[in-house]
């Protein structure tokens, strides 16, 4: 598969040719959803905590009399339908993470890839050195090759010009090429790549 390779400015410099087995693959959106669906749960903290009624402060006095009151029996006004009582079934601290197997999480970004790629969403730049870190440059950037949604610029390595002249940008993400993930391509509508991290890509997936 070949895929233009711009510059700065917008103009086509050259013709790249890239693996199709990264970037021309029939999309798995099983894997995509399986892998999405993981990486949300990853996310989550799992903080989340109510007191049961063993945890709850008070309750210690049986609240009336067995019998003769007409009233059901209880031995604690911290039973779970009294107003103050412990929470039933309530959340408590626990860990969301999920595992997936590593062949299916590359099969999702590949498949993410070859998705942009196809749908003339992924672009692909020579290079992205800026002299400032003004966010002024970086929307001419974006507005000479084409841009007009929203978009994930990823770089070869943590560039800090790149991230802070993109960060006050609306619906314009940058990563790393070590850092980005499915979620993050799930988000952006167009992926932006410099040539070098194209390269480190292709040759992660590729094998």
């Amino acid at each position: 598969m070949q895929i233009n390779v711009l510059n700065i400015k917008g103009d086509i410099v050259e013709t790249l040719e890239v693996s199709d087995d990264v970037f021309a693959i029939e999309p798995n959106l099983d894997a995509v959803y399986r892998v999405m669906l993981a990486q949300q749960a990853n996310r989550r903290q799992g903080t989340s905590k109510t007191k049961g009624r063993s945890e709850v402060r008070g309750g210690g006095r049986k609240p009336y009399r067995q019998k003769g009151t007409g009233r059901a029996r209880h031995g604690s006004n911290r039973s779970p339908i009294f107003v103050g009582g412990g929470v039933t079934f309530g959340p408590t601290p626990r860990s969301y993470r999920t595992r997936l197997p590593k062949k299916l999480r590359r099969l999702a970004m590949r498949s993410l890839l070859s998705d942009k790629a196809a749908n003339e969403k992924l672009l692909v730049l020579d290079s992205l050195d800026m002299e400032t870190h003004k966010t002024r440059e970086m929307v001419e950037i974006l507005k000479n090759v084409g841009v007009e949604t929203s978009a994930l610029i990823v770089t070869s390595g943590s560039n800090v010009e790149v991230m802070r002249s993109a960060r006050n940008i609306p619906n314009v993400r940058t990563a790393g090429v070590n850092a980005f993930s499915v979620l993050d391509l799930l988000k952006s509508d167009l992926l932006i790549v410099t040539r070098e991290a194209l390269g480190t890509i292709e040759e992660v997936y590729a094998s």
